[in-house]
This record gives structure tokens, C-alpha cells and sequence, in this order.
């Protein structure tokens, strides 16, 4: 692979929830330009089948590997789980894909004081059992309870969170039975960082939580000083793009980037 260190991150999600994973990037390496995609007129990825999530990760991914992207961020755990070996199959040799479910599982996996753990996240997730899979081949002592939760990303995307709509939804979820004898507590939706603050304020930091943002940063940038893509200066200006643009999308993307 030619190396261009010129070039933009590509980041893309199904809508506003990647703009956490982007905001984190961004804080990091601030010398990197990156362009975003959210696909606002398909959301949520949560209830789409397969087929139809691969199909639009792969239309998404040419238009940002046009954009001249070195590295491709799938800032979605539906699209993570889904699509992350066709994409990188298709068109590894033209850019480094990273998805989000990797470096989560890698980075709990290693918390040894760890022993259960609860997984949230849209209907496709956790149903493709990708968290819970990988982080049992790591680790077999840990006990997984893994809970759809499928009100929470289109919620979020119609901009109700940080409010009392948004803290009852949460509390009904987090109440189930299967997450109450829980040590830790993985948010598998990149919307969800969106409303730590309300699952820390339910739990009373009795339980730890985490979400991709916590890890994503360092595999990008491991994966920028290994290949020697890292930016001296920034270059360009950051882009975004969406499928339909939305007042949610305009909001939380002022709210991250001003």
C-alpha cells in the first residue's frame, strides 16, 4: 500500500452516533483530517438484514476510498459486526478498515478484576453474538449477559438525550433482570456514549461502562505510527457527508465540532 499520510480519515456510521467515535479521534489527532459519513437515510442498521448492511457499507466505503481515505473507521457496531471481513476483503489493499467491536473486546478482555458483564445494543448486534463471542474466546471465565436494546439509537437520533424521555427508556432497559448481578457494562452502539452520563447516573459508578470510544483512538493510532501514515500538519478541513440531512445530525454535529 502507498503511503499517504496526506491523507483524510474516513469515518462512517448510520448516523450521528459516529460523530462520538470521530470527536474522539479528533481530540487526539488533531493534525488529521477527517471526512465523515453518516447514512442518515437508512437508519437505524439495527433492523436491516445482512444483505442490505453490507450493501450500503460498501457503497459508503468506495465513495470515501475516492476521497483518497488511508484509513476507514466503520464507527458502527451493527456495520462492525456485519460487514467488517467483506469490507476489508474487498478493499483492504486500498485502505486500512478498523471496526469497533475489536479493540473493545481486547480492551476489557484484559481487565482481569473483571468476572461479568453486561453487552447493550441494537437488535443486529446482539444477535450477531459478536461481543459476546470474541470476548468468551478470550476470556471463558467471564459471564456475558447481552440485552437488545432497540428504542435507544433511534431515540437518540431524534435528538431526545440528557432529558427525562431518554432517562425513563434507559431505566426501563437497565432494570432487566439479566443485568443485575453485572461488575461492567459494554455500550455496543456508537449513539450510546451520546448518554453515558444518564447509564453512570443510574448505575451510581456501582458498575463500569464503557463504549468504543474508550479504545477505538488507540488501534488508530497504533495503526498510523505502524504504517508510518501519521500527519505532520493538518491538511484540509474536516467534511461531512449524510444520506439525508437531518436537524439531529446538524445539532449533535455542532454540538461535537462547533
Amino acid at each position: 500500500m502507498k503511503e499517504s499520510t496526506a491523507h483524510p480519515i474516513g469515518i462512517f456510521d448510520s448516523g450521528i452516533g459516529g460523530l462520538t467515535v470521530a470527536a474522539r479521534i479528533t481530540r487526539d489527532f488533531p493534525e488529521e483530517s477527517i471526512i465523515y459519513y453518516g447514512d442518515t437515510a437508512h437508519l437505524p442498521y439495527g433492523d436491516k438484514s445482512e444483505e442490505l448492511i453490507i450493501h450500503y457499507c460498501r457503497k459508503i466505503s468506495e465513495f470515501l476510498l475516492e476521497k483518497g481515505c488511508k484509513i476507514i473507521v466503520i464507527a458502527c457496531n451493527t456495520a462492525s459486526s456485519v460487514a467488517y471481513d467483506e469490507l476489508n476483503k474487498s478493499y483492504g489493499k486500498q485502505a486500512h478498515f478498523v471496526n469497533v467491536v475489536d479493540p473493545a473486546v481486547t480492551g476489557i478482555a484484559s481487565m482481569k478484576e473483571v468476572t461479568e458483564i453486561g453487552i447493550i445494543g441494537t437488535q443486529r448486534t446482539i444477535s450477531s453474538g459478536s461481543y459476546s463471542s470474541r470476548l468468551q474466546i478470550l476470556r471463558p471465565d467471564i459471564k456475558v449477559h447481552s440485552l437488545a436494546t432497540p428504542l435507544l439509537a433511534p431515540m437518540i437520533e431524534a435528538g431526545f438525550y440528557n432529558n427525562n424521555i431518554s432517562e425513563a427508556v434507559i431505566e426501563t432497559y437497565l432494570s432487566d433482570s439479566s443485568l443485575q448481578s453485572i461488575q461492567a457494562l459494554i455500550l455496543a452502539c456508537t449513539h450510546y456514549p451520546l448518554i453515558k452520563k444518564q447509564i453512570n447516573d443510574y448505575y451510581r459508578e456501582k458498575v463500569k461502562v464503557f463504549d468504543s470510544t474508550d479504545f477505538i483512538s488507540n488501534e488508530v493510532g497504533m495503526l498510523l505510527a505502524n504504517q508510518h501514515q501519521r500527519s505532520a500538519m493538518k491538511k484540509s478541513n474536516n467534511h461531512f457527508y449524510v444520506s439525508d440531512l437531518t436537524e439531529s445530525f446538524e445539532k449533535t454535529t455542532r454540538l461535537f465540532f462547533g
